[in-house]
């Protein structure tokens, strides 16, 4: 890797250093998707490289399969590992009471599958992932590709009762086609700005035929550590009400930059 890393690359990596610190010898670990995810999944390999650490990932993306793999963790099945300890992945976008929004990276389905199959979820994001409202990002929702515009006009339909400010569904594309999961799926995303009440609009989604699952993540996430470009992380705990500080130093020539390009 050449040049300096960006300040939000600075922020998705210290808050990934310091989750990886959640990780303990022999624990079976859910491995999130995305770029910040990423961070960590490399964090991750170098312990294990270089410090000995045993664990086995589970991995929500062939794409995070892939690169766990490359980085020396040992890959294991959610069927195998039964359940987990323990799962690290990003946010699109999160609450004050660590709510969020998560699929912009096409993933969610296996995310919420592996999150909940855990005994703690932390969630690593840059200062800019956090809202007011959840919202602003659009709302990924997986639905199976048959009669996806049926499901597509019953979502649009249904949006008319609920808290939010627009009701615009599109379907995700990849080049000229539809952007296809890891599971076959499509996936729609809903443009509304703001969502008034997370909980409902999550619990009406999945009534609907069609609706394999939505990228609203309520009451899953525990612990969320956010990342700033100067290095400093602050950890907030759901659960224990608590709220700390650190600050992170590192240093752009070492090992985990010599090749990443996230």
């Amino acid at each position: 890797m050449t040049g300096e890393l960006s300040p939000i690359d600075k922020a998705k990596f210290v808050a990934a250093k310091r989750a990886v610190d959640y990780v303990e010898d022999g624990m079976r670990v859910g491995l999130g998707t995305g770029s910040t995810a990423a961070w960590m999944v490399r964090c991750l390999g170098e312990l294990v490289r270089e410090d000995g650490l045993k664990i086995r990932g589970v991995p929500t993306s062939t794409r995070t399969a892939d690169l766990a793999r490359e980085v020396g963790i040992e890959v294991i099945s959610l069927d195998e590992a039964k359940w987990l300890d323990l799962t690290i992945d990003g946010a699109d976008e999160f609450d004050s009471e660590l709510n969020l929004i998560k699929g912009g990276g096409g993933a969610l389905l296996q995310e919420k599958i592996v999150a909940t199959a855990s005994d703690q979820m932390i969630v690593i994001a840059d200062a800019a992932k956090e809202v007011g409202t959840l919202g602003a990002f659009p709302l990924p929702v997986e639905v199976i590709p048959f009669g996806w515009q049926t499901t597509r006009a019953l979502i649009e339909e249904m949006l008319i009762s609920v808290d939010v400010l627009r009701r615009d569904v599109t379907l995700r594309m990849n080049g000229d086609h539809p952007y296809v999961t890891d599971e076959g799926n499509h996936i729609l995303d809903l443009h509304v700005d703001r969502i008034g009440n997370p909980r409902q609009l999550a619990m009406v989604l999945n009534q609907m035929p069609g609706v394999v699952e939505n990228g609203l993540f309520i009451d899953i996430c525990d612990v969320v550590i956010i990342g700033h470009g100067d290095g400093r992380v602050e950890i907030r705990d759901i659960n224990e009400g608590t709220v700390e500080r650190d600050k992170l130093d590192f240093v752009e020539t070492d090992n985990l930059f010599n090749d990443m390009t996230d």
